[in-house]
C-alpha cells in the first residue's frame, strides 16, 4: 500500500471528552491522559478551557511543572464577546495566561446561532472572529479555529457560512476545522461539502496559508465514517476523544479512527511502536475514566479477536486471516479463544496450551473435558468470563488431587440499623477442615459475601499464609432465569487479585451466598497455585 499523507491527529479526550455523562476527571486524571497521550506522540492534546473553571487552569500550570516531551498542548476557548475588543476581553486573558503555543478558538458558522444564541449581527460575529484571531496572533500564539456548526450553517445559508471561514484564514488561522457539531450529516454530505469548501478557497491547498481539518459527533452513529470521508476529500487534520467520550452520543473514537486511516487506508497517523499502544491506552483512560472498558470496540476491545466457535477456532489457527481482518499485535491487542457451550475440541487445545498443560486431540481426557465445559456451561456458568476456573476445572480432571481444603459449613446473619441509616452489617461464621484439622472462624463485613470473604481468609490464612497476599477486587451477580423470582439461578463473578495480576472466578446456584461461596473459594485456590508458581518461576503445574 502507498503510504499517503500525513494525518494530524488533535485528542480532545481532556475537553469534549469530558463532557460526556458520567465523567469527571481531577486534576491528576487530567495529567495522566495527557502524558499516555503525550507517549503515544499524538500531535495535538487539547487540555480545556482555561478560565472556565480553577481545574482547568491548574492543569496547565501544572503542565509547566512537568511539561510534554512529543505533543502539543492546546488551549480551547470561544472568540471575544460581541461589542467588546478581544484586548480587553478577560477570557482570552485566561488564554494567553496558559501559556500555550497553539490555541484553539471556536466561532459560529451557523446564522441561527449568531442570530439566534449570541443576539449579534452577522457582521459583528465575522469581526469577532477577526479580531479574536489577530488579537492571539500578536501575542504570538498559533491559533486553530473551530468552525462550530459548520455543516448545518453550511446547508442554511451557505454564502455566510464560507464567510466566516475566509475571515478566519484571512487573519491568520493556521487550521480550519470543519465542526459537524450536532453530529446529524452522514458521509457522503460530508465528502461533498468538504469537496465544495477546498473548490471555494482554494488556498487550502497550499499547506503554508492553511489547511482544513474535521471533528465530527456520533449522534447518528457515523462519527468515524465522517472524518473518514472528510479526510478523503481533503481534510489533514483528525479530532477526536479515546474510546469516543463525549457530549451526548459522543465524538468521532480515535481508537476506531486511526487504525482505519492508518492500517486500512495507508495514511500516516502514529508510528508503529505507538500505534501498538492504542489498545492499552484504550483500557487505561477507561479505567482512568471509571467507565468500563467496551469489550466489543473496533480494533481495541477485548473481544475484537476474540473465537468462541469451535470452526472458527479450527480455522483461525491455520491460517489467522480466515477470521482476522488485521493482526491484532499492530493496535497492542491480542487473540482470545473464548471457551464456551460452543466450543470444540480445538478451543480446549488452545486453552491447555496456554496453562502449560500438555494435551492433544487423542487424549480421551480433551473429549471429557469439553463434555464437562458443555455440561456446566448448560447449568449457567460461563467460563469466557472465567478462565482461572476454566484452568482449576481442567486440572481437576487430568489430575486429580486432594482438596485444599473441605467446607464443614457456614452461616452469615445481617443486621440492619435503619434508626441510624446505616449500612447493613453481616456477620459470618464458617468452619472448615484442612488436613484433618478443623477451625471455626468467625468475621464482620459491610455484607454478607464481604463478611463470608474475610472469614473464609481468616481461618485458611493459619494453613495458607500466601492468601494474605490477595484480596477480592470485585464482585457481579447476574440472575439467569429472571421469571423464577426468588427461585431464580445466580452466577457470581469474582475478580481476586495479588496486586499485580487479576483472575475471574466464577459460581452458579439458586442461592447466591452458595454461588459465591464457590467464586471465592476457586479465586483463593488460583491464588495459591498462581503463586506457588511465580515462587518456582514456572508455569502453573499440577
Amino acid at each position: 500500500m502507498n503510504q499517503k499523507s500525513p494525518i494530524w491527529i488533535y485528542d480532545t479526550t481532556l475537553r469534549d471528552g469530558s463532557q460526556g455523562e458520567g465523567i469527571s476527571l481531577s486534576l491528576d486524571d487530567k495529567l495522566k491522559i495527557a502524558h499516555r497521550l503525550d507517549q503515544m506522540r499524538v500531535p495535538f492534546i487539547e487540555g480545556g478551557w482555561p478560565g472556565a473553571n480553577p481545574k482547568d487552569v491548574q492543569f496547565f500550570w501544572r503542565l509547566k511543572e512537568e511539561p510534554l516531551k512529543n505533543s502539543q498542548v492546546v488551549a480551547f476557548c470561544s472568540t471575544r464577546r460581541p461589542n467588546l475588543d478581544a484586548v480587553e476581553d478577560k477570557m482570552l486573558q485566561a488564554i494567553l495566561a496558559a501559556g500555550t503555543s497553539w490555541v484553539t478558538i471556536f466561532g459560529k458558522s451557523w446564522d441561527l446561532h449568531v442570530q439566534e444564541t449570541l443576539k449579534t449581527s452577522l457582521e459583528e460575529n465575522l469581526a469577532m472572529i477577526a479580531d479574536t484571531i489577530e488579537y492571539l496572533r500578536s501575542q504570538g500564539r498559533k491559533v486553530i479555529y473551530d468552525a462550530e456548526h459548520w455543516f448545518d450553517g453550511y446547508k442554511h445559508n451557505p454564502e455566510y457560512a464560507l464567510k466566516t471561514l475566509r475571515t478566519a484564514l484571512e487573519t491568520g488561522a493556521k487550521w480550519l476545522v470543519l465542526c459537524d457539531t450536532n453530529g446529524g450529516t452522514l458521509p457522503h454530505e460530508i465528502s461533498q461539502t468538504v469537496t465544495e469548501v477546498i473548490g471555494a478557497i482554494p488556498e487550502l491547498k497550499n499547506s503554508e496559508v492553511g489547511q482544513l481539518g474535521i471533528h465530527t459527533h456520533n449522534d447518528s452513529g457515523t462519527a468515524v465514517a465522517n472524518a473518514i470521508a472528510a479526510v478523503r476529500a481533503g481534510a489533514t487534520m483528525v479530532q477526536g476523544t479515546i474510546n469516543g467520550y463525549g457530549e451526548r452520543c459522543g465524538n468521532a473514537n480515535l481508537c476506531t479512527l486511526i487504525p482505519n486511516l492508518q492500517l486500512k487506508l495507508g495514511y500516516q497517523c502514529l508510528g508503529e511502536q505507538q500505534l501498538e499502544q492504542l489498545s492499552p491506552n484504550s483500557r487505561y483512560i477507561s479505567e482512568i475514566v471509571n467507565l468500563a472498558p467496551d469489550d466489543c470496540a473496533p480494533f481495541v476491545g477485548r473481544s475484537a479477536f476474540a473465537h468462541k466457535a469451535g470452526v472458527h477456532v479450527s480455522a483461525v489457527e491455520k491460517n489467522p486471516l480466515t477470521y482476522e481482518h488485521i493482526q491484532p499485535e499492530l493496535i497492542g491487542n491480542q487473540r482470545r479463544i473464548v471457551i464456551s457451550d460452543q466450543s470444540g475440541l480445538s478451543n480446549v487445545l488452545h486453552y491447555a496450551a496456554k496453562f502449560g498443560i500438555n494435551l492433544s486431540k487423542q487424549d480421551v481426557t480433551c473429549r471429557q473435558i469439553l463434555e464437562k465445559l458443555k455440561t456446566l456451561e448448560n447449568q449457567g456458568y460461563q467460563f469466557e468470563a472465567a478462565e482461572a476456573s476454566f484452568e482449576l476445572l481442567m486440572r481437576s480432571i487430568l489430575y486429580p488431587h486432594k482438596q485444599l481444603f473441605q467446607l464443614k459449613g457456614f452461616q452469615v446473619h445481617c443486621n440492619i440499623h435503619q434508626e441510624d441509616n446505616l449500612a447493613s452489617k453481616a456477620l459470618a461464621t464458617i468452619k472448615v477442615e484442612v488436613d484433618s484439622k478443623k477451625l471455626l472462624e468467625v468475621a464482620e463485613g459491610n455484607g454478607p459475601v464481604a463478611a463470608l470473604d474475610s472469614a473464609l481468609r481468616k481461618a485458611l490464612v493459619k494453613f495458607y499464609p500466601q492468601i494474605a497476599d490477595c484480596y477480592l477486587a470485585d464482585y457481579k451477580v447476574r440472575i439467569l432465569d429472571g421469571n423464577a423470582g426468588t427461585a431464580a439461578k445466580t452466577r457470581v463473578l469474582v475478580e481476586s487479585s495479588n496486586g499485580v495480576e487479576r483472575w475471574t472466578t466464577i459460581g452458579v446456584s439458586v442461592n447466591i451466598l452458595d454461588a459465591s461461596y464457590q467464586a471465592l473459594v476457586e479465586g483463593i485456590e488460583y491464588g495459591l497455585l498462581l503463586q506457588a508458581a511465580q515462587k518456582n518461576k514456572v508455569g502453573i503445574t499440577n
